[in-house]
């Protein structure tokens, strides 16, 4: 039998374990509290009040664990908005199994949610992709995240592994610590261990979507796409893949705007110089001067961050999908 004092260090030192968890297995502040009241037995305390007009609305948005009863909405922008009506992504379909739902991440508007379904099964249909599996997509109500992204606010964008789905149903602690495959060796160059031509026809697939705006990959991604259509007669679906450094081991699908859907924005269309994106644009990203980092400044002011997010920052319309019950 454990003393008192035993108890409060083996106590101690299991909630220290916990809270130093990779950000794949992370938890919010709420889920810590319960996991402490877990532990040592306390009652869950009601939830602490948060102020509309002052808290961060990351942590406002991050706190809801379940969307608001309204119709499917997507409001302002992807990087600036929110969602009202989301629907969930089953955590495992026919086709696809969703990662890291600790995150609790996998809500999105019904017509993303469809075309991932779609993608799932086309891909497997036609490409003789295993299945799909589905990173982030947006909170239950969307808004700014406690952590990670600065889009996928409004519902409409959705992050897909290019590791493919196993023949199996994954346990929840298998989703929470798989490793994914890296498509990339540096900033020149994917791995060839890895990269494959399934994927770029995984992509291909779904950039010639028409609901779908733009598709983010990793710049060497985009190089070897280039390379893969050369022959095409058509080769207008890569001016939709857009090279966007981070995106390595996933592609990040982002839909335009449903119709019906005044308060959303759509952001501008790609209209690459050359149809494709594979000229100047590419060479970019293929350059040293993309990777550079700036040289300081030794005469300029002290940085100072600018503050958090509130609600007042965001479409008007968020505050009443924040504040619902």
């Amino acid at each position: 039998m454990l003393s008192a004092k035993n108890r409060q260090f083996f106590i101690g030192a299991l909630l220290a374990c916990t809270l130093s968890l990779s950000s794949a297995q992370s938890q919010t502040a709420v889920d810590q509290s319960g996991l402490t009241n877990v532990i040592t037995g306390a009652t869950s305390a009601a939830p602490v009040a948060m102020n509309l007009n002052t808290t961060p609305a990351k942590k406002l948005f991050g706190a809801k664990k379940l969307p608001d009863v309204a119709a499917p909405h997507a409001i302002g922008a992807y990087a600036l908005g929110c969602m009202a009506g989301a629907q969930r992504l089953p955590m495992t379909g026919p086709d696809w199994q969703v990662m890291r739902p600790s995150r609790n991440r996998n809500w999105a508007l019904p017509q993303t949610i469809s075309l991932i379904e779609r993608l799932a099964s086309d891909a497997k249909a036609k490409i003789g992709w295993n299945g799909l599996l589905v990173g982030d997509m947006a909170q239950p109500r969307g808004g700014p995240m406690l952590t990670g992204h600065a889009s996928h606010q409004n519902g409409l964008d959705a992050d897909i592994w290019f590791t493919p789905m196993p023949n199996y149903e994954m346990s929840a602690k298998e989703r929470e610590t798989m490793v994914p495959f890296e498509m990339v060796k540096g900033h020149y160059a994917v791995n060839p261990d890895t990269w494959s031509l399934d994927r770029a026809k995984l992509l291909k697939m779904a950039a010639s979507y028409p609901e779908v705006a733009r598709i983010f990959v990793h710049p060497p991604i985009k190089a070897a796409l280039c390379q893969f259509a050369a022959g095409d007669a058509d080769k207008s679906w890569l001016a939709k893949i857009r090279p966007m450094k981070g995106h390595t081991f996933h592609f990040h699908i982002r839909l335009n705007c449903p119709a019906g859907m005044p308060g959303c924005k759509n952001q501008w269309k790609p209209k690459p110089k050359d149809g494709t994106g594979c000229g100047d644009e590419l060479a970019y990203w293929m350059g040293g001067k993309a990777w550079q980092k700036p040289k300081p400044n030794p005469n300029a002011p002290p940085y100072v961050p600018p503050p958090p997010l509130t609600l007042s920052g965001l479409p008007a319309e968020c505050r009443a999908v924040v504040a619902a019950p």
